[in-house]
């Protein structure tokens, strides 16, 4: 199938415009990764670690790009699943809807988790405290988005921007402590330090793929989501790039010593609100990541029960302007079964999030090999899809053995097509 077989999905006219539409794409890369990732980098490269988030940067453009292009040509509530649906068949469609709707959905509580244990660590506490507030952080997200965009896009742009400005905040408040010879050696670990920080780092840009879900949802797609696409890029680059600038400046080689280095950062100019002003931004961090991504698992989810691949009783909201509750009551679920399953399991927080980020790689995978059959041959955006497929070959190099998981999800929807096919052979 080549892009002359696909029609261009017809014009939306949906309550998202380009500043709410930045902001999801904003809240959905420019993640819980600010909590820790900046001094972990400082410690696994030293002073070059900022190499590393240029680089990053500049290899999440064709992705970012690709994506954009695909969601302003199809904008519909199966994101990914419809543009490998398009390209690539429905069985294809059901495993790509899978990978997102189950298994990157179990970074929910991760993202709860984390800006918990950020909040417990400033004030102390005992582990049960970092549940009740997990729980406390996952309930606003679902709330708005029971109201649908037009309110959950409001509710996105506001934490969005209070994102935003407390990144500034830290940077203007850490910045007078900088020292010029943190900046030496620049290349402590060499350039292996480099590549290493660069794979830290290749996870604190994902979450392109989330926004696509709700793409029908956009005014005039065609035009909003690159626009959005386009901004979002920039604040998270230039976010990163001024938090790993300052965070070498300030901490130099101890900036990996802390559990809670943006305490530290803003703790050497402003020790009296430190702790409280890093306590909101763990908390706004992880309600704006999970803003964003809940209600994308919830319009797929809804998707999923249209075509089919899940019971059509979670198909109502699908349409552009509706609110699949049923689909989001779903999504609630999962992430309180995950939450308990994070806890039966003592915290241990790292199987959850290579579930998650092997399911994404996945999700990429069937992407970008969707975009390069859907978008037109020798387009800016076909190059970008092109050139794509590389850095996620790269990318499922890396996960190896973590990619289980998507393949157990991937048997699941051959079953399905399985029994699909016998009961209508029937």
């Amino acid at each position: 199938m080549t892009s002359t077989d696909v029609a261009a999905a017809p014009v939306h006219t949906g309550s998202v415009g380009l500043l709410q539409g930045s902001a999801l794409y904003i809240a959905a890369v420019l993640g819980t990764g600010i909590l820790a990732l900046p001094a972990l980098a400082v410690t696994t490269a030293g002073p070059a670690s900022i190499v590393a988030v240029m680089v990053v940067l500049l290899l999440s453009i064709p992705l970012a790009g690709t994506f954009a292009a695909l969601a302003a040509r199809f904008p519909d509530a199966g994101g990914v699943a419809t543009f490998v649906r398009l390209a690539l068949g429905r069985t294809a469609a059901r495993m790509a809807g899978y990978f997102f709707f189950f298994g990157v959905c179990v970074g929910s509580p991760v993202v709860a988790v984390l800006g918990a244990s950020y909040v417990v660590a400033i004030f102390g506490g005992p582990r049960w405290v970092v549940v009740l507030v997990a729980v406390t952080i996952l309930i606003p997200p679902l709330i708005s988005n029971a109201y649908g965009l037009r309110v959950s896009g409001w509710v996105q742009l506001a934490l969005t921007g209070a994102l935003v400005l407390i990144v500034v905040g830290v940077v203007a408040a850490a910045a007078p402590a900088a020292r010029p010879a943190n900046f030496t050696p620049f290349l402590p670990h060499g350039w292996v330090g480099v590549g290493a920080a660069i794979s830290l780092f290749v996870w604190a840009f994902a979450g392109w793929e989330a926004v696509t879900h709700i793409a029908g949802e956009f005014r005039t797609p065609r035009r909003t989501i690159p626009q959005a696409t386009a901004i979002a890029i920039a604040a998270v680059g230039v976010a990163y790039l001024a938090l790993q600038v300052v965070t070498v400046a300030v901490l130099g080689e101890s900036a990996g010593n802390s559990p809670v280095p943006l305490l530290d950062l803003v703790a050497t100019t402003a020790p009296g609100i430190g702790p409280a002003f890093v306590a909101v931004i763990a908390a706004v961090v992880a309600l704006g990541v999970l803003n964003a991504y809940l209600g994308a698992f919830a319009k797929l989810g809804a998707s999923l029960g249209r075509d089919g691949d899940l019971p059509h009783w979670l198909a109502k909201g699908v349409e552009s302007g509706g609110i699949p509750r049923r689909s989001l009551l779903v999504v609630a679920a999962l992430a309180f079964v995950y939450l308990a399953a994070l806890v039966l399991t003592g915290f241990d927080l790292t199987p959850f999030i290579l579930i998650h980020t092997s399911c994404m790689v996945a999700v990429y995978a069937l992407g970008m090999a969707a975009a390069v059959r859907l978008l037109s041959r020798w387009s800016l955006g076909w190059w970008l899809a092109v050139t794509s497929c590389a850095l996620v070959l790269g990318l499922l190099v890396l996960a190896g053995g973590n990619l289980l998981v998507p393949a157990i999800l991937a048997v699941a929807a051959l079953v399905v097509a399985f029994v699909k096919h016998r009961n209508t052979g029937r």
